[in-house]
């Protein structure tokens, strides 16, 4: 008789299956958010394989800024009509329209705060009881203090002091009307388990993961892309740099990096020898406090 051991790679997946499979065992109404970056597009690819053969037994949802990156959205499309999953789209230009949110003005505008109200909105209007998320607790100290199912009050505000314990992976989800649990499949990968998964599963991504040429900025220390959305000011130069982005938001507070990985299996290398986490490098969301994340969260946000 032969020994049977999983890699890590192996472990972190039936731990992510057992996750999406406990949730379609105890809720009613769950989704799952996607919005065409790594981490969501290797969520939604274990949350696949939990069901296979059968269809994914709820939708993806896509809370939409307005101002994403092109590349992001056109791969949100296609990978959603391939896999044949229902996709909703919750966007903030609808809150705008409808006075529910002011947009933000001068130097560092963005709309990523805004997407708590379109996000609480669209778990109001489809009366979702489950949300999983794609975040993991390496990214952020907050989020590092997240359990696997996230308790979330009637306002949808998540309270740390509130959270249940979770021994032996046994998770309670249980919840008022109204209230919802955020879930969290991925909570226990890193960055380099995440890529270390994409290049064995060989799963398609964004082409701007990867090394491309783009004209950047500099701005705060982060690299900057130029696009519709952000513009340099005046003293900052654009220039044309091989980058690559390691995570990906709105387009406003996003950077990217230098970097001449153009395969899954060298940005693995890459990642390896990273000593600065993927969000502190190139999120300038996370910059506006020193509890910025944790502040956002207490609001609604993922």
């Amino acid at each position: 008789m032969t020994g049977y051991e999983l890699s890590q790679s192996g472990v972190l997946e039936a731990e992510a299956v057992h996750v999406f499979r406990e949730v379609a065992a105890t809720f009613e109404r769950p989704v799952l958010l996607f919005s065409g970056g790594k981490d969501s597009v290797v969520m939604l690819h274990v949350a696949v394989r939990a069901f296979w053969p059968a269809p994914l037994p709820f939708p993806v949802l896509h809370v939409d800024t307005g101002h994403n990156f092109a590349e992001v959205i056109d791969f949100r499309d296609r990978l959603v009509r391939e896999l044949g999953v229902r996709l909703l789209v919750g966007r903030v230009q609808d809150d705008l329209d409808a006075g529910r949110v002011v947009e933000e003005t001068g130097p560092g505008a963005s709309r990523n705060r805004l997407q708590t109200v379109t996000l609480l909105r669209m778990i109001q209007e489809h009366s979702f009881d489950a949300v999983f998320g794609g975040a993991r607790r390496d990214e952020e100290k907050a989020r590092a203090k997240e359990r696997v199912f996230s308790f979330r009050d009637e306002f949808g505000q998540w309270d740390p002091r509130r959270q249940r314990p979770e021994l032996w992976n046994l998770y309670n989800g249980r919840h008022r009307r109204g209230e919802h649990i955020r879930v969290f499949p991925l909570s226990n990968w890193t960055e380099l388990d995440v890529w270390s998964y994409i290049a064995a599963e060989r799963i398609g991504l964004p082409s701007l993961y990867f090394a491309h040429r783009r004209r950047v900025f500099q701005r705060d220390g982060m690299l900057l892309a130029c696009s519709p959305h952000v513009a340099p000011r005046p003293g900052e130069e654009p220039y044309e740099a091989v980058v690559r982005f390691r995570t990906v938001g709105d387009a406003t507070c996003t950077g990217c990096v230098e970097s001449s990985a153009a395969t899954p299996e060298q940005v693995v290398a890459e990642v390896a020898a990273s000593r600065v986490t993927e969000r502190g490098a190139t999120r300038a969301d996370d910059r506006i406090s020193e509890a910025g994340m944790e502040d956002r969260k207490k609001e609604g946000y993922f």
